[in-house]
């Protein structure tokens, strides 16, 4: 797993490793593309991102752009992740695993960086955790293997509780691995 400070200093270089003349952008100004869904346009995520880039000498406004976007409506992502291809972005920062997919397949040159929760390497991201490969890395909580086991401690902590509710976003890229797994962890709490 990286750590903030190496995954800054992964998109920060990633993006002073593209010329920035072929990307058709004014003189010593680099775009970096931030494909969101709404969780990730809050104040303090956007907020860090511009402070990590800053602390890598990439200032908004003097030598840096950020293309900011934004949707709840999943199947916007492809449609946005190739318009900030079509924009030559020197980078683009996914904030979800589904971001990231689409961001995946709408280009084979420019870096992508991710941060989500899932298996990447599960759904196709990348090769493995530890070498990606290709032009996609980034950070991952890997909330499908935590999830159940976010729901064993709740069943701990409230043993009285008749129903516990699992809410996620049905089209989103781990969904389909989480629920079965869920379910069973659940099935195994309340049963033993």
């Amino acid at each position: 797993m990286m750590r903030r400070r190496e995954f800054i200093t992964l998109l920060g270089g990633a993006a002073a490793a593209w010329p920035l003349a072929a990307r058709a952008q004014p003189a010593g100004v680099a775009t970096v593309g931030y494909l969101t869904n709404g969780g990730g346009l809050t104040p303090n995520n956007v907020g860090a991102f511009r402070k990590g880039l800053g602390e890598m000498g990439f200032v908004e406004g003097r030598n840096a752009a950020l293309d900011i976007r934004a949707t709840e409506q999943y199947d916007q992502f492809p449609a946005f992740a190739r318009e900030l291809v079509n924009r030559r972005v020197a980078a683009i920062f996914a904030f979800s695993l589904t971001a990231a997919t689409a961001a995946k397949a709408a280009t084979e040159t420019i870096p992508v960086v991710f941060s989500g929760a899932g298996d990447p390497v599960r759904i196709g991201l990348v090769a493995n955790l530890s070498r990606p490969g290709a032009n996609v890395t980034g950070v991952t909580s890997l909330g499908v293997e935590l999830g159940p086991k976010r729901l064993e401690l709740i069943r701990e902590l409230v043993p009285q509780a008749a129903t516990l509710g699992f809410l996620t976003n049905p089209t989103g890229v781990t969904s389909p691995e989480t629920w079965p797994t869920c379910r069973q962890r659940l099935e195994r709490v309340a049963s033993g």
